[in-house]
Order: structure tokens, then sequence, then C-alpha cells
């Protein structure tokens, strides 16, 4: 209700409302001011309203107060039963599982206002699942309420949950919920077998490898918990089989691993043990988790094929034997109790068949041709044997026939050698391996024999060494050969087999000598290397001869001209200082005298007047070798000779290079007679000076310098 203090109840003041809900849902007297819903409200719709009223003059329609705002507050009550968002809920919990055990929580909702009253206050119970399970009423935390719940017993359960609000008191709102938990399988249960004897009829024909029967143990857990392993429990009978699992039946599968024979064993028993593969160690108190069955297998008689007495027959025949003559048999027998008759024949496939025949009742195998090894050394075909009584059963052997040689050829060499010597070849050097070979079929430790023939182990040339090995050797007997002499060699050599009767030939080695090197490699064996022994053609000799003769007619015609050149230089205009030969007659005074000579007169005046360095030019002179010894290497002495030498080069006043210095004969009484070596024919080498020292003392330094000379001549041999 609204009033204002200007209302004096006259009339003259009118109520206005404006905001949320004015109008639809709430409305107000605008005379006196009073608020009315004109329909119901739900707090879980809108909690609250916010409204704005106003008091007016009814004549002026001005505001006689300031607008004011109020809220209305929607007091709530129970109206909402909780309700479970979730629901229905699916829960799983293990089998045998203890007291207390977690299942599932569950969660109801409810709309009323919780700070209001106890209208949100909700308490959970179980309305249907008792006694398996329980909840807490606060929590709504389902839990198992039984010990060991047996999967195997009963695995579905569906509980009713109840969701109460008031606090579970009287007059509260409910909403329930199902849950439907399912009990998962753990390996509490061992494998059994419905009984304990099974048994199997198996025919003796029966392959090997084949399933024979099946067998299966129980086991009420599920999934991997009821996988079950098959043994047999070693002991009679076990061995001849074997048992392996079908995945997808856990049933045990016998299997046959070797052949049954009726006639041979009628019945076999052994055990069969089942047991799981995985287990649970929370069980292992309950005992073992495997059971052990009887199984007994009978043998069933079927009418079987003959049997014969080998797995294959091999025989052996010498080649040309005569036809008819029986080599072999072959026996086969019927194994069933009623014992039959067996007839033979061959399995003909090719024309190698019609080599032989066989008896139809006695199974001998004789020969129907002539046989040849050389031709055929061996014969492969087959045998079948077929009952009298049942001929549509048969078996088949295989036959090998060898045939054996006859020593019909002699031995040979194995291939064509290509046999060489060295003209420098030592005595007892092998110059060639060789191997023979045999026609007939060698048997077991035939060996070769190689020797000389009797005409040719006489000759000094070459000779044959046996290695007992089926190979020989061939070897020098001398120290060289010539291909002058003797280019080919013709070796006869002996070859002998050890069969009976002996057989012996006699094969030619062609050896060849040839020009080798000294590490015995072959350099050639034509003919023409005898006569050219660099291996050059005649036309490559005659153009070297050619070449060489043309270089010593330009060698003399070098000489010459140098002798017509050194001639004219001596013989050049007297006009010319440097080119002037200075003649005299009087003996000098040796090293001591230095002044019997003007030097003067050699002088290049030229050079002297320009004050120029000096130009001469070095005569080409004809130098005989001569021996020096080899000088020590000084340091010193090289550089003062070089420094001297550097000072004589730039001094005008030396003597010019190609001053020539002629002495002439000094006369009979002289007792050193001529000391010019111009004519002579001999070089140094060729002199002996050892008369300087018989000269005096004026030519001792001389006799020491030649004589100290000869002693170093490394060309002169004491």
């Amino acid at each position: 209700k609204l009033h204002s203090d200007l209302d004096k109840g006259v009339g003259t003041v009118k109520y206005t409302l404006s905001g949320d809900g004015a109008g639809t849902v709430f409305t107000i007297d605008e005379t006196t001011g009073d608020i009315h819903a004109i329909r119901s409200l739900d707090r879980e719709e809108k909690p609250f309203y916010t409204l704005r009223a106003q008091a007016v003059d009814v004549d002026t329609k001005k505001p006689l107060e300031p607008e004011s705002e109020f809220i209305i507050k929607v007091q709530d009550i129970n109206d909402n039963e909780p309700k479970f968002l979730d629901g229905p809920y699916v829960a799983s919990v293990p089998e045998m599982s203890p007291v207390g055990a977690y299942v599932l929580q569950v969660k109801a909702t409810d709309a009323d206002d919780p700070t209001y009253g106890n209208s949100a206050r909700v308490v959970y119970s179980i309305l249907q699942g008792q006694p398996y399970f329980s909840i807490d009423p606060k929590t709504g935390v389902i839990r198992t309420a039984l010990p060991n719940m047996d999967r195997e017993v009963k695995e579905q359960y569906q509980v009713l949950i109840q969701a109460k609000d008031m606090g579970g008191q009287l007059g509260g709102l409910a909403g329930t919920t199902t849950v439907n938990i399912t009990l998962t399988d753990v390996n509490d249960n061992p494998p059994r077998f419905p009984k304990s004897i099974f048994h199997l009829k198996v025919p003796e024909t029966s392959h090997v490898g084949s399933a024979i029967g099946r067998i299966r143990a129980v086991d009420p857990d599920f999934g991997k918990n009821a996988e079950i392993e098959y043994n047999i429990v070693p002991g009679d009978g076990g061995n001849l089989f074997d048992i392996t699992t079908d995945e997808y039946t856990q049933e045990g599968v016998i299997k046959l691993k070797k052949p049954l024979d009726f006639e041979t064993k009628k019945a076999y028993t052994f055990k069969v043990e089942a047991s799981n593969l995985h287990l649970d160690h929370r069980f292992h108190s309950v005992g073992p988790f495997k059971d052990t069955a009887t199984v007994k297998i009978n043998v069933l008689d079927m009418d079987e094929p003959p049997v014969f007495s080998k797995p294959m027959y091999t025989m052996e025949v010498y080649e040309d034997t005569p036809v008819g003559t029986i080599i072999g048999a072959v026996t086969a027998q019927d194994l069933d109790a009623g014992s039959s008759s067996v007839r033979y024949f061959i399995d003909w496939k090719n024309d190698v068949d019609s080599y032989f025949t066989i008896d139809a009742t006695e199974g001998t195998i004789a020969t129907n041709e002539l046989l040849d090894r050389e031709s055929t050394a061996q014969y492969n075909f087959s045998i079948i044997a077929s009952k009298v009584s049942n001929p549509l059963l048969t078996s088949k052997v295989n036959v090998i026939i060898n045939v054996l040689d006859v020593n019909e050829f002699p031995p040979e060499i194995s291939v064509p050698y290509e046999t060489s010597v060295c003209e420098n070849a030592k005595p007892g050097q092998v110059i060639q391996t060789i191997t023979a070979a045999d026609k007939d079929l060698s048997p077991a430790g035939q060996r070769f024999s190689f020797k000389l023939s009797s005409e040719a182990s006489n000759k000094p040339n070459f000779t044959v060494h046996d290695y007992r090995n089926n190979t020989a050797g061939i070897e020098t007997r001398r120290n060289g050969y010539s291909r002058r002499q003797q280019e080919l060699y013709f070796l006869p050599v002996v070859i002998e087999d050890s069969s009976y009767p002996v057989q012996s030939s006699t094969n030619t080695l062609t050896i060849r000598v040839c020009r080798c090197d000294s590490d015995g490699t072959i350099q050639s064996c034509n003919v023409e290397a005898i006569f050219l022994p660099v291996g050059l053609s005649t036309g490559a000799l005659v153009a070297i001869l050619l070449c060489i003769v043309i270089l010593l007619v330009i060698v003399v015609l070098y000489v010459a001209l140098r002798r017509q050149k050194k001639k004219d230089t001596l013989m050049t205009s007297k006009e010319d200082i440097r080119d002037n030969v200075i003649h005299y007659d009087d003996e000098g005074g040796g090293e001591e005298d230095t002044q019997a000579f003007d030097i003067g007169a050699l002088r290049n005046p030229k050079a002297i007047e320009d004050n120029q360095m000096r130009r001469d030019i070095k005569p080409d002179t004809l130098r005989f070798p001569r021996h020096r010894p080899p000088a020590e290497d000084n340091t010193d002495i090289r550089d003062f000779i070089n420094q001297r030498l550097q000072e004589n080069d730039v001094d005008p006043s030396a003597p010019p290079y190609d001053s020539l210095a002629t002495y002439a004969y000094e006369g009979n009484g002289s007792v050193a007679e001529s000391l010019s070596s111009i004519d002579s024919l001999t070089t140094e080498a060729d002199q002996d000076y050892d008369y300087l020292s018989d000269w005096g003392p004026r030519f001792k330094i001389l006799a020491d310098m030649f004589g100290e000379e000869e002693s170093y001549n490394p060309d002169k041999v004491t």
C-alpha cells in the first residue's frame, strides 16, 4: 500500500506504478494506493521485482512528491521435488568385493531456495536393491552391503534410489532414479572337466598332424579369466599325440604326431591337464586352478595298401651285363589281418624304364637291354605294389640303379698344355703341372701314375715327377737351354690307371724354349727373337745404323770447322794488338823473374783510352780432360778467390783473357826438351810426371803439384 502525506482523502491525489511487472503482474489502485498481484508468482522463475511509484495531483497532473523505488521479493515455498539430472545410472563392481566397496555416487538437485527453510535439503535412501547395496543419505555414495557376491550366481542388479527434500520429513517432496549395477568377473573358478574319462576312436589311416578328437573343460569365469591351456601328462601313449587349445571354443584339440598302426597297437591311454592362463593371487587359497582327465583312444583297423620293406632301394650292375641278369629285388607285404598277396610292376614314365623288367610275383629286377655307363651312369624309376584282394590299394617305392664301370679306356692328359722353358732355367725347376682324366667311372681310391717313356728316360733334358695325388710335374734336368740349337722339345709321358685290367696311354707334351728375364718372366718365344735379341725388325736396325752414320759425319765436320776457325784466328791482321802472338826465345827466370817480358804490349789500347770496362771475349779453346783431386769445401778460400776474381775483372792492367803465350822448342841442350803441349797427342792423364823430381830444386814446386794430382787420380788403378 502506498500513501502520501498530501493525500487528505478527498480524491485530489492519484497514484501511479511503473517498473518490472507493472500492469502485467502487479496493479495499483489510483485512489487508495493499494498494490495487488494479478497472477501467480514463481520464485524459481523471478525471485524479485523492482517497481517505482509516484503521487500526482489529479487536476494539474503534477507530481506531489518525488518518485520512489521499492522491491517486491517473492517468498519461497516447497513446490519443487528433487531431480536426478544424470539418471538413470550404470555402474560396475568386481565380484567377491568386500563390504563397503565403492560403487557409484548419485546427486539430486532441488530448485527451491536453499537459504529459506528445508525446502532444498535432500536426503537419499534405497527403495529397491537391499540388502546387496547401501547409500549414504547425505552424499549419495553407493557401496556394497554384502560380502562375496558371485557373478556366476547373479551378475546384474537394479537399485532404485530416492531423494527427498525437507530433510526427509513427512510432507517433503521426493524424486527417484535407477542404478543398474553389474558384477565384473574375476578368476575365482578353476577349469573343471565335466567327466573324468574321454573315449575317442581313430582310424589307423589318419594322417600325421590331423585332428582326431576334442575334449573340453568348463570354466564359469568370463573373458581372459576363462582361457584354458591343455597339456598331455607324460606317460603311456602321450608321445604319439599332441593337444592345442581352440581360442574360440576353449576346447582341447588332440592331433596325431606319429602314424598309427592297428596291427602294432590297438589302444592308447594318456592324461590331459587343463589349467588357467591368468591366475588371481587372491584366490590361490581356494585350491589349484587346474583339472585332469583321462583320454582313451581306440585304433580302428582299416584296409591299407602294401608296405615296402625299405623306403628306397639302391642297386648296382656292371655295364655290358647280359640281358636277363637279375640285379636285385624289392619286397612289399600286406600288414592287415587278412594278409593278401602282392603284385609288382614298374611305373612306366619314359623309355629309360624299358631297360629293366620286374617279376610280378617275386619282385626281382632284371636287365632288359645292354647297359653302357658312358651313355647313362644311373637309372631312377618307381615300382608299384598292389594288393590282389583290392588292386586299388597301391604303394610306390623309388629304385636307383648305378651302372658300374668296366675299365675300357686309358687315362689321358685332361687338357692340352702349352708348356715353355726358359733359356736360363736351372736343373730341378718345375715348368708344368699336369693332370689326367679317364672316361671310365673311377672307383673310390683309383690313382693315376705318371712316368717318362723308355726312349725319353735316357735323354738329359726333362723328367717327370709323380706327386702320387693324380698330378705330376715336368722338371728340367740340365742348366740352360738354347733356342738356336733347338727350339722345341717333344716329351712322351706314359699315364696308367689303377683299375683292372690296367689301361695306359702315351701323351706327348710340346715344350717351347723361350727367352726370359732374371725373374723367370717369359719375354719372347717366337722365331725372330733368336736372331733379334732386342725384338727389333731388320728395317728398324738399318734405320738405326743410318742415323749413327749421319751423326758421325756431323761430328767430323764440326771438328774440322773448329780447327779451321782456330787457324784463322792465329793468322789475323797484326793491326789488332789483341790477336798478336808474342814470340821470345830467351829463357825466363821462372816465378821470380818479373822483368823478362813487358806485359804492357798485351794491353788493349782502346780500353786504356776509353777507361771502360774490359770487353775481351774469352776464346773457345780445346780443353783436354784433366782429373783434379776433389777440393774440400772451405768457405773462406772460396770467398777469397771470388773477391780476387772480381778485382781482376775490373782491372785494365790485367792480362786479357784471349792472350796466348807460346813456349817454343828450347833446343837440343835442354834436359826437359820442349815444354809446349800444343802439338802433343797425349793428355795429362797419360803423362808420368815422376821425372820432374829429378830436375833439381827449381822444379820442386812443379813436381809436388803434379805428383799430388796423380795421387788423387780416381781413374788410376793400383
